[in-house]
């Protein structure tokens, strides 16, 4: 069920680990863009989930997931605009929007607690992923000390997410 996001999320770590293994270092452009990308994709993931999920605790989870990947977004804009740097679209982003769209459809489909468990354990895998790509290649490629900074808080947050995901997870088993 949670395949195709799993797959999206594991694109973050299989791209930027394939350009760096290639020595295509990420610029910072590219980073901003990929974790601004990535924060996107949670708040279109909850924004689905606020309107279809049946479970009191996903809703309240997905408006959780909304706002902060809200704030965390406004926060790297401000940033960006900040230190005139234009996010540069890059292949990774561009693959993760895509697999997260198809995602986005295919859980649409579900309905009530269907819909409750794939989303719930989607957010699980991609908050595990996103989070391993921050700490091991994203943080570490971030040549800007801010923008390093502005990944380590968010990584601070997203590792709140992943654990609030697997307490809502681990209740509706």
């Amino acid at each position: 069920m949670f395949v195709r996001l799993s797959i999206a999320v594991a694109a973050l770590s299989v791209f930027t680990g394939a350009a760096l293994a290639q020595g295509a270092k990420l610029t910072d452009p590219q980073i901003a863009h990929i974790a601004y990308t990535a924060g996107v994709i949670d708040i279109n993931a909850a924004k689905q989930a606020e309107t279809k999920a049946s479970n009191k605790d996903v809703k309240a989870f997905a408006k959780d997931m909304a706002r902060d990947h809200e704030a965390v977004n406004k926060q790297a804009l401000d940033l960006v605009k900040k230190l005139k740097v234009t996010p540069e679209d890059n292949d990774t982003s561009k693959a993760l929007s895509k697999q997260a769209a198809d995602k986005l459809a295919e859980l649409g489909k579900l309905k009530g607690s269907a819909y409750d468990k794939a989303y719930i354990d989607n957010e699980v895998a991609y908050h595990k992923t996103v989070n391993t790509a921050l700490e091991t290649q994203l943080i570490p490629s971030a040549s800007n000390p801010e923008l390093k900074s502005l990944l380590q808080t968010g990584l601070k947050i997203f590792q709140g997410h992943e654990q609030h995901a697997e307490h809502v997870a681990a209740s509706m088993k």
